[in-house]
């Protein structure tokens, strides 16, 4: 060896700390080519930079350090290929899963400027909503009896059921119950089915539907209690103003606020019922 490099001046040619490479050499990824035995000195090689800036070249793809050193154990270049492979499919499957984060924080930001917009609770407003797809859940018990105790055991069970579909865990948080046309034309409140939208239609999952584009009467509120009051009050709107009920009644959770004195969710909910004028 021509140069016996310290470990300070190693680790300033490669732009790293010298903590790196104890950390590197302890395991067992780059070890120093030369130790003092009366100093206890690290010496390196001018040569180990191509190791170090292979390792570089791995990190920057995404590898950990113990990958990095599958890698390295590796002796032809068709295994290396297998393993860069396998990290491109994983970085396509975590640019998927950060997309997914990303229409998450859209749809909550959106949600959040709605609920700032908001002028009054409890105000009858008609509006335009777009078609939307939900994956709908039964949960066979009412959650208007029980209130927020059945449907947060009802909410664990959706969740479940989401995972074995594999949807993306960010979907369950833009959540939601339905009323059944028939039920609610009834002056009734009561449903056993909570839902949660999705982005694309999953034809092979039993459970999914699509809310039409529709007009739609809606009306916010801000607590669970006075959920049979507002929606009560949307059919009174629409049997005045000579509407008639043309689907099934949401009731969306728009965004939830921090639980710091109370223990159960504090939700702000858009109760909507699709219309159209009686013929």
């Amino acid at each position: 060896m021509r140069e016996k490099i310290p470990i300070g001046k190693m680790a300033k040619l490669n732009n790293i700390t010298i903590q790196t490479l104890h950390h590197y050499d302890k395991i067992g990824l780059l070890s120093p080519c030369y130790i003092d035995p009366e100093t206890n000195y690290r010496f390196y090689s001018i040569k180990q930079c191509a190791c170090l800036d292979f390792i570089k070249y791995l990190k920057n793809m995404g590898f950990t350090l113990q990958e990095v050193k599958e890698v390295f154990a590796e002796k032809d270049a068709d295994s290396i290929s297998k393993l860069l492979d396998e990290q491109f499919q994983l970085i396509d499957q975590k640019m998927n899963e950060l997309a997914q984060v990303k229409k998450t924080l859209k749809v909550a930001a959106e949600n959040y400027r709605t609920y700032m917009q908001i002028p009054k609770m409890g105000v009858v407003e008609r509006e335009y909503l777009s078609e939307r797809i939900i994956y709908c859940y039964d949960g066979k018990r009412d959650i208007y009896e029980d209130q927020l105790e059945t449907y947060e055991y009802i909410l664990r069970e959706l969740r479940d059921l989401a995972l074995i579909h594999q949807f993306p865990t960010s979907y369950f948080c833009n959540v939601g119950s339905i009323t059944r046309m028939e039920t609610i034309k009834q002056r009734k409140l009561t449903s056993t089915e909570i839902f949660m939208f999705v982005d694309t239609v999953c034809s092979d999952v039993k459970g999914i539907e699509l809310l039409p584009a529709h007009e739609y009467v809606s009306i916010y509120c801000d607590h669970f209690s006075q959920e049979k009051e507002y929606a009560f009050k949307l059919i009174d709107y629409i049997v005045e103003n000579q509407l008639e009920i043309a689907g099934d009644y949401i009731c969306e959770v728009i965004v939830e606020l921090p639980c710091r004195t109370q223990y159960e969710r504090q939700m702000i909910m858009k109760l909507q019922i699709p219309v159209k004028r009686i013929n």
